[in-house]
Formats: structure tokens, C-alpha cells, sequence
């Protein structure tokens, strides 16, 4: 199934706007090159927006029963595997991942929105004794407040359900910064939380410029956790600037993922496993092997058995029939591969399939 490319608004207090400029930037299809669509570029004034939003939605959704939380939730989740086709056919237009990858990508942030919808009913607080038994001391666990998201292109789905289901269980609202490559997923999943009916501004999304958007919404009062996916350079870079206005800060930065192929290894099964966790999303996966460590006695049967794995998939558009690998997600992905390829070579490596 293929549905045509929309133009992604920012969500601002449950309302699908333009930026206040008008202005917007192109989206296109790595499989192609071609723009298929625009995304709405924010300015200050769409942030103060989208700030005062996340307040007032806090205000209202830490004061909601964490039934009702997770009832809201749970519809969302429903919703989104509805969806599941037109949205996994927009993913992979805008991120080139075959249709199948998109398809387990969204079915499992459905999962992950379930979990986290009955992990906020067990939030619980604690009995702490002390000196003086005329006195009682209790933890209490409460919302922290606003929480401030910025996700990657590599899945644009999956790793903003990671950050939205811990903090809608818990009470926070949320403000994400989704990638300007891949909007239209991140919005159709925002979607489906204001279609089941959230509060106005407990969710929120805006695109533009990261690094405008990052410093003046991270520095802003209205945010009190900040959360990041991506690599590490920038990754330290938010984390810093989340340290100079004492925000909360969690980090998933940049993997280094060995793979051991052991002496009494089955290769054949090794490469049936390293294989698909090498090429999946066309190894734009944080935990993609980086490098094998293979046995001597191994090291020949290995390399053949990894090529042909390699030899036997279908490159192309990620809509087409069969297609098992899809294309790198933009030109800054293929001069990169290009670097490494080049390096790789320098130093004593042999291509031997590709």
C-alpha cells in the first residue's frame, strides 16, 4: 500500500499549524532524490508557542488518574496499528527502510506505548524508617514537569515512543524535536495521540533549525528534562547545555556493537543472525556490528558464507516488492560509507563482494 507524501505541519495545543514565517524545508525520498513533500520550519515565536502549550498541558495531565493516563495511552497505541499500513508506506518513503522493517517498526512502538500505559499504574512510593518513630517519612514519586525530546531519522517511530511512553505514564508532557528528514511518521504517531483524546498541549512537535531549536528550548524555564537520541558529539553538546540550567538529562548516544563468531560457533547460524543485524535499516542501527571477531579456523568459512548472505539481498526502492535492503537514509550516510570503505582499504582490507 502506498499513500501519497503529506506536508507536516507543527503540533502546537492539539492544533496541526504552519510556522509563523510561512516557512518550511524540503523532504525527500532517498530512494529517489526527488522532494516528495515539506515540513514546517519553526521559529521563536512557534517555540514560545509550543512552550507555553507543554505547560498548560502538564498542568492538566499531572492531575489525571493514571488510569485515565493509561487509557489514553492504550487508545494511541490501538490507533497506531490501525495505521500501521499508511504509516509504515510514509516512513518508508521519507526514510528508504523496506515496508517490512517499517511495518515491525510501528507494531512494536505499539507494544512499547501498551508497556509503559501499565508501567505508570505501578509508580510506586516507599516507607522509609527513621530515628524518630513519632514521625513518618514517605517518598512520593512525582512528574518532573515539561520534557524536551530530540530523536533521530534512523527510526523515527520507534525512538520517540521510547521517550513519549515513560513520560506520559509518569505524568510529564511532551515536546519533540523530530528530524526534519523523516517528519511525517513522527507526526502521524503524534496523531494518534490527539485523535485519543490527550489534553491540549501534553503533546507537541516542531522541526527546523536543531541547533536553534535545541539551545533555546533546552535553556528555557518551561523544561525541566531534557532527552536525546543521537550521536555523541552532539550528545555532549546537549548534555552540557542541559548542566548550565540544572535540567535532568538522559543520553542514548552512539554504539560500538563486536560480534564474536567463537571457535565452536555454527557459522551457519552466526551469519544468519550477524547478517540481519548487520544490514538492517542498511546498518543505520546504533547497535549494528561494528566489527566481527572470528576464530582463525573459522575466518574462511565465515567470509563465504557472509558474502553470499550479502550477495543474496535485494537492493532498491523499500516500496518495491522484495526489496531486502533499502538506500542509505541521505548523502551525508553515503559519503560517510564512502569514508569508511576508503579507510578500510588503507589499511590492508579486500573487498570481496559489492
Amino acid at each position: 500500500m502506498s499513500v501519497s507524501y503529506p506536508n507536516v505541519q507543527l503540533l502546537i495545543a492539539n492544533n496541526w499549524v504552519d510556522a509563523d514565517s510561512g516557512k518550511s524545508i524540503d523532504v525527500r525520498n532517498p530512494a529517489t532524490g526527488q522532494v516528495i513533500g515539506t515540513v514546517a520550519h519553526a521559529g521563536i515565536s512557534d517555540l514560545d508557542r509550543a512552550l507555553a502549550a507543554a505547560q498548560k498541558g502538564f498542568e492538566v495531565w499531572r492531575d489525571t488518574s493514571v488510569y485515565e493516563r493509561a487509557a489514553v495511552m492504550r487508545r494511541a497505541a490501538a490507533l497506531l496499528r490501525e495505521r500501521v499500513e499508511e504509516i509504515a508506506s510514509v516512513l518508508t518513503q521519507e526514510n528508504g527502510k523496506p515496508l517490512a522493517e517499517a511495518r515491525v517498526e510501528i507494531n512494536a512502538g505499539a507494544d512499547i506505548i501498551e508497556w509503559f500505559a501499565d508501567e505508570g499504574r505501578r509508580v510506586y512510593g516507599r516507607i522509609v524508617p527513621g530515628r524518630n518513630v513519632a514521625a513518618q517519612q514517605m517518598v512520593i514519586k512525582e512528574p518532573v514537569g515539561p520534557v524536551a525530546a530530540f530523536t533521530p531519522w534512523n527510526f523515527p517511530v520507534n525512538q520517540i515512543v521510547r521517550k513519549i511512553g515513560a513520560a506520559l505514564a509518569t505524568g510529564c508532557s511532551f515536546l519533540c524535536k523530530a528530524p526534519e528528514e523523516t517528519p511525517a511518521s513522527p507526526a502521524a504517531l503524534l496523531r494518534c495521540f490527539v485523535d485519543a483524546g490527550i489534553p491540549a498541549g501534553v503533546v507537541g512537535l516542531v522541526f527546523g533549525d536543531p541547533a536553534e531549536i535545541s539551545s533555546y528550548v533546552i535553556a528555557h524555564p518551561v523544561i525541566r528534562k531534557v532527552t536525546f537520541t543521537g550521536s555523541t558529539a552532539v550528545g555532549k553538546q546537549l548534555a552540557a547545555l542541559a548542566g548550565q540550567h540544572m535540567k535532568r538529562a538522559t543520553m542514548e548516544l552512539g554504539g560500538h556493537a563486536p560480534v564474536i563468531i567463537a571457535e565452536d560457533a555454527d557459522v551457519a547460524l552466526a551469519v544468519k543472525a550477524a547478517g540481519a543485524a548487520k544490514f538492517r535499516n542498511a546498518g543505520q542501527v546504533c547497535i549494528s556490528p561494528t566489527r566481527f571477531l572470528v576464530h582463525s579456523s573459522l575466518v574462511g568459512e565465515f567470509n563465504q558464507a557472509f558474502v553470499q548472505y550479502a550477495q543474496g539481498l535485494k537492493l532498491g526502492d523499500g516500496l518495491a516488492e522484495g526489496t531486502s535492503l533499502g538506500p542509505l537514509a541521505n548523502p551525508r550516510r553515503v559519503t560517510a560509507m564512502q569514508q569508511v570503505v576508503a579507510d578500510a582499504r588503507q589499511r590492508g582490507a579486500e573487498i570481496l563482494t559489492g
